[in-house]
């Protein structure tokens, strides 16, 4: 049986802990696997002090859509402590926040993705344990998506955001408390950090083989489906064609009204695109991009998970679409996520140049083959950093 961060918390004696003041950031999705949430747990354990909460992007109840769209501090109903919103006025907790707490408990789903905000939130808050002399205490999950497969170019320097501050590729293959270290470690953060690991995890399982259930840790990573997609989808998020938001399947359905099952399926041959199956269909979504019109498109279904490559099968897509429909398809222009001013695709691919390969008609795999030696270069890096290994 697989024990998260937060179960070894509860059921192991933490002498660290003894007598210090714990912040929590969390939000809905930081359960056990008995659905009992992270912050009744530790109100209620009788050696740990809970003073203060604190949540991410969407909110505490991950009720808040989409871009941009912040929350707001407050008052927990259920414990009575003070609620700090780290997407709100400031992404970055203030001293006021930081005075609560001489430890930072970290409770987060993550998925596997470079371009997923909670990784940069953490961030600041190690970067925030520096300037206030605190500690930070990731308690660990699993990556959704597995930790063997690595996929995609390096982020760029010129590209960074807050959904990107560091050269990883798309997809990472690490935990969060993994990643956590990488980051403290080797780009010069250097807080006062510990992970606290999972009992039972190893690389190869994804979300499915670990028996926890999936609660969504935004409103648009419904199920542990979704996870495997976005890796690629959320490339979708820099156009005007809907990545699926106000349907059922965000990001395994995408489309227009302008696309044409028939050609882009063609073009689509010509790359090969293992594990999965895109089916044609047509959808409606109900808020978002395109609402209340007809999406011609398509969804993606993971046939073979540990073959499919989600970066590769989206690039493939998205070029096909940029080459048949050149006057509809449009970029979504600023701002995304705090930036005004750089082109939101490029801050996702975290590459201008890739953009601009792919418009040229470059070849996927050809660009695929381009930045192996890079990857084989992280891969070597995050060897260092691996808490589990088989």
């Amino acid at each position: 049986m697989i024990e998260t961060g937060l179960e070894q918390l509860l059921h192991k004696t933490q002498p660290q802990l003894a007598g210090k003041r714990l912040g929590l950031l969390c939000n809905q999705a930081s359960t056990d696997r008995h659905l009992r949430h992270a912050r009744d747990l530790i109100a209620a354990h009788p050696d740990l002090n809970l003073t203060c909460l604190f949540s991410p992007q969407h909110g505490f109840f991950s009720e808040k859509q989409d871009n941009m769209i912040e929350s707001g501090h407050g008052c927990d109903p259920v414990t009575g402590l003070p609620l700090f919103s780290l997407y709100g006025e400031t992404r970055r907790p203030t001293a006021a926040m930081f005075a609560e707490l001489d430890v930072l408990l970290v409770d987060l789903v993550d998925v596997g993705t470079r371009v997923y905000t909670f990784l940069y939130t953490l961030v600041y808050c190690l970067e925030a344990a520096v300037a206030f002399d605190k500690e930070v205490v990731v308690l660990d999950r699993p990556n959704p998506i597995g930790g063997e497969l690595i996929e995609g170019n390096l982020l760029r320097s010129d590209c960074q955001s807050f959904v990107g501050l560091y050269p990883l590729p798309m997809r990472h293959g690490l935990t969060f408390g993994e990643l956590a270290m990488l980051i403290n470690q080797e780009y010069g953060i250097g807080a006062r950090l510990r992970v606290i690991p999972m009992r039972g995890w190893n690389r190869g399982m994804l979300y499915g083989d670990t028996g926890l259930p999936w609660v969504f840790p935004s409103p648009n990573m419904p199920t542990p489906d979704t996870a495997l997609v976005y890796p690629g989808q959320v490339l979708w998020e820099g156009t005007t064609d809907s990545e699926g938001r106000g349907t059922t399947r965000p990001f395994e359905l995408v489309g227009a009204p302008y696309w044409q099952h028939g050609p882009i399926l063609k073009k689509l041959a010509e790359c090969e695109l293992p594990g999965c199956v895109l089916r044609p269909l047509i959808f409606e979504p109900t808020s978002g991009k395109w609402a209340g019109e007809a999406c011609v498109g398509f969804q993606i279904h993971v046939t073979d998970a540990v073959m499919f490559r989600p970066y590769r099968t989206s690039l493939a897509l998205f070029q096909a679409i940029l080459l048949f429909y050149p006057s509809q398809f449009g970029y979504k222009e600023p701002p995304y996520e705090y930036e005004f001013e750089r082109l939101p695709m490029d801050l996702i691919l975290g590459d201008k140049q890739l953009r601009l390969d792919i418009e040229a008609g470059v070849p996927i795999l050809d660009l695929e083959a381009g930045w192996q030696s890079e990857l084989a270069e992280f891969e070597k890096l995050r060897r260092n950093y691996f808490l589990y290994t088989d």
